[in-house]
């Protein structure tokens, strides 16, 4: 797999929805997984929350969003991430080296409960990005 980027929008309370508007537009495939799927919180009232949700079409548009946690800010008009995913290391690394620069890292680059290496950081210029590296795929 080549190294993707796309958008990633934030909703407090409201991905599932929205992100099934956005299959009604858009058609394809949506999948949803949510806090409690990933043991992501120990909150009761987050754990049908959306962790992680994708919509892929099959002429290559993809979105992804999830419920930002109780625990983060969240202002509309700033709930959106670009995200960079793929399976080269080092070239996610390269690009989470010079995004990070300059900039804050929010979530550093470490193992995730589902087996990627996934890391959070705003670039200097304001811009929130999201760096998954896909983990060994079992067989």
């Amino acid at each position: 797999m080549s190294t993707q980027l796309n958008p990633y929008l934030s909703f407090r309370e409201t991905a599932r929805e929205a992100m099934s508007f956005y299959q009604s537009v858009f058609g394809g495939e949506l999948t949803i997984s949510t806090f409690a799927e990933f043991h992501a919180s120990e909150d009761p009232a987050e754990q049908d929350k959306i962790m992680h949700s994708m919509l892929s079409t099959k002429d290559g548009l993809t979105l992804m969003a999830s419920d930002t946690p109780n625990s983060m800010d969240y202002s509309p008009g700033t709930n959106y991430s670009v995200s960079l995913s793929g399976e080269n290391d080092a070239e996610l690394r390269g690009y989470w080296q010079q995004l990070s620069a300059g900039g804050a890292v929010t979530m550093p680059l470490n193992q995730a409960p589902w087996g990627d290496t996934f890391g959070m950081c705003v670039d200097k210029f304001g811009v929130s990005w999201l760096v998954n590296i896909a983990g060994p795929q079992s067989t």
